[in-house]
């Protein structure tokens, strides 16, 4: 094994854990395909943390390229409280491990601030929630986005997975491996058209539709689409496949007017669409008749099926749902926009490289300046009561499958539209 000078071993799901000498692993938290997470605590301040092992991260060129992307961006956005202040590794791996004989063997550690459990995990708990939390979660989502959106910067896969929740309400996006930049220009956004986008169930229809261009409206629907699984308790547009997922949006907003079908760009899904019976929107009223009539508001605003007619983040945050949250001097822009002329980089090699420069980047800036703690957040404001957390391995236990089409197992309508979607 490497020299472990400063280190320390830990098993962890019965594989290796290394991490630096300040580090004791107290509990393992979960497994995926990509890695494996586990809690530490910092015996020097007794921090708690959460640290992943990303496995394989170098044996495919485009795991590299999400993980560079992601340490990327979660540096551009340290600091803002809604994002998860997830920095660089604390420890690097070893020099030898990452350019050595079997460089794509390499883990890569990373470790970020503790939450209990995921957004996902409380839904599916059954766990009591009440109107206030509805609108402390979507309050704070959408500070998050906000920060992230003035970065010219697409999260594109929203989820409530991909949202880290703690006992004192607040919440921070994670996962953005998938984000892209934004331009005002249609023609710079196309080319991202025919790129894995956002989990099914959480995605535009003008993703699945193929519309000529798309912006920041595309996350915006996944809010919408989140505030509707918080309101009934499960996913609201839960489609078994492709086309599925695409008769269910239309069986509940209705069949579209012709000038958004007029900007379709695949004439077979125009085609397809104006075959099918005509369909009348249901009331959401209908669907959630519990519901506050100003979540029901917001949601209609987030769900338009156009997105032209979508609700903006800025406007969302001054809708009348949100309004014991909203403050404006207390949302702020991001500094700087997020620059992406690293993803031209294909060589897994120079991957490597620039993740440890990110590594080594975060540790010279965090020994000039302490992190940034960020202002309280949303639930704290407003004296929202705790969240109840899920019990033992629910927390962290892994969420509905995650939907996937693959080319193979399309035909027709089906594989037209969805391109290169899901083959990232």
């Amino acid at each position: 094994m490497a020299d472990l000078q400063g280190r320390k071993v830990f098993k962890v799901f019965n594989q290796d854990f290394i991490v630096d000498e300040r580090y004791t692993v107290t509990k393992e938290l979960g497994q995926g395909a990509y890695g494996i997470v586990c809690a530490a605590v910092n015996n020097q301040t007794n921090e708690g943390v959460a640290i992943k092992k990303v496995t394989n991260v170098f044996s495919k060129k485009i795991l590299a390229k999400r993980a560079l992307r992601e340490i990327k961006l979660l540096q551009h956005f340290r600091g803002h409280r809604n994002v998860s202040r997830a920095p660089p590794p604390p420890s690097v791996p070893h020099p030898g491990a990452i350019e050595g004989p079997n460089p794509r063997d390499a883990p890569s550690p990373c470790h970020g601030q503790l939450m209990e459990c995921d957004l996902a995990a409380i839904i599916r708990s059954g766990q009591p929630l009440t109107d206030a939390h509805f609108q402390s979660f979507i309050y704070q989502i959408l500070c998050g986005l906000k920060y992230i959106h003035s970065a010219n910067v697409l999260h594109r896969d929203l989820k409530p997975g991909n949202l880290l929740v703690n006992a004192d309400c607040e919440l921070k996006i994670c996962d953005f491996g998938l984000a892209r930049g934004f331009s005002v220009d249609p023609e710079e956004n196309a080319g991202y058209m025919t790129e894995y986008v956002a989990t099914r169930w959480y995605r535009a229809p003008e993703i699945m539709l193929s519309f000529q261009s798309y912006t920041k409206a595309i996350d915006v629907w996944s809010v919408g689409c989140i505030l509707a699984e918080l309101l009934g308790g499960r996913p609201f547009f839960k489609g078994r496949d492709y086309v599925d997922q695409l008769n269910q949006i239309l069986h509940i907003l209705g069949t579209p007017n012709e000038e958004t079908l007029s900007r379709i760009g695949s004439s077979r899904a125009q085609e397809y669409v104006r075959n099918l019976p005509y369909m009348a929107k249901k009331p959401f009223q209908t669907l959630f008749p519990t519901a506050n009539p100003d979540a029901l508001d917001l949601l209609d605003r987030m769900l338009a099926f156009d997105p032209s007619s979508r609700i903006s983040v800025e406007a969302a945050l001054q809708h009348p749902y949100l309004k014991i949250w909203h403050d404006e001097t207390d949302e702020p822009d991001c500094p700087t926009t997020f620059n992406f002329d690293f993803e031209v980089v294909d060589d897994v090699g120079d991957m490597r490289k620039m993740i440890l420069d990110e590594v080594y980047r975060f540790r010279q800036q965090v020994r000039t300046a302490p992190a940034s703690g960020g202002a309280p957040g949303a639930g704290q404001q407003a004296g929202a009561s705790q969240v109840p957390m899920p019990s033992g391995q629910q927390q962290w236990t892994s969420e509905d499958p995650r939907p996937q089409e693959y080319a193979g197992q399309m035909g027709g309508l089906e594989e037209e539209l969805a391109g290169g979607l899901d083959r990232r």
